[in-house]
């Protein structure tokens, strides 16, 4: 679930890792939240793995970025890398 940036109104355009993403089919809008159907992550990187990386040693992990695209006071706007929320099923 992805919290939409209080300028964002009715008109808006998603993106997860710069893929458009349609509603209906890939998210789906409740409020000002959007619930995609598949499950998406954010990736955090610990000291050890940035410590590795920095030899070369690549530890990668699925870490997906959401951004949406709007227009606010005429102009176009870009709300990048939103926070993602994971629910555990019951």
């Amino acid at each position: 679930m992805v919290e939409l940036p209080p300028a964002v109104g009715d008109d808006f355009d998603v993106f997860v890792n710069g893929v458009p993403q349609a509603p209906g089919v890939d998210y789906t809008r409740k409020g000002r939240t959007l619930v995609f159907e598949r499950v998406l992550k954010r990736d955090k990187v610990s000291g050890w793995r940035w410590f590795l990386g920095a030899w070369g040693v690549g530890t990668y992990r699925q870490d997906d970025s959401v951004d949406v695209r709007y227009e606010a006071g005429g102009a176009p706007r870009v709300a990048h890398r939103l926070e993602i929320s994971v629910v555990e099923d019951d």
